[in-house]
């Protein structure tokens, strides 16, 4: 019997063989990793731009977090090094107090800063 594949799009990969999505996100959001290996990236970027790049380098670092089980999310926690902090209403109750979500003084956003310019 034979099937009939669709024509979703399934976006491209990086290097790494990472999946990665082109989306509609948040007014200031450029990137966002997710826990099942997958990638968005804002359409709002020019692909082959630097700043995609970067974006990609910045999003990567955060999957390997999670991949090395450093880090981990759901709807209402995120977990860093093995502590969970509430995340509430775009904010997370880190480890350097209540801070919006992305915000670079998290340990986890510094990690992926620094590795942006890798």
């Amino acid at each position: 019997m034979a099937f009939k594949l669709g024509n979703e799009k399934r976006g491209i990969k990086n290097s790494q063989d990472t999946p990665i999505f082109r989306k509609k996100l948040g007014k200031h959001t450029l990137g966002e990793a997710n826990m099942d290996g997958s990638i968005n990236i804002s359409k709002d970027i020019p692909v082959n731009s630097a700043l995609y790049k970067r974006t990609i380098k910045h999003e990567q670092t955060h999957l390997d977090q999670m991949k090395s089980g450093k880090a981990a999310y759901t709807d209402n926690t995120v977990t860093w090094k093995g502590k969970k902090y509430k995340r509430k209403d775009g904010y997370i109750y880190g480890p350097n107090g209540k801070l919006e979500e992305g915000h670079k003084d998290h340990p986890w956003e510094k990690e992926a800063i620094n590795s942006e310019k890798q």
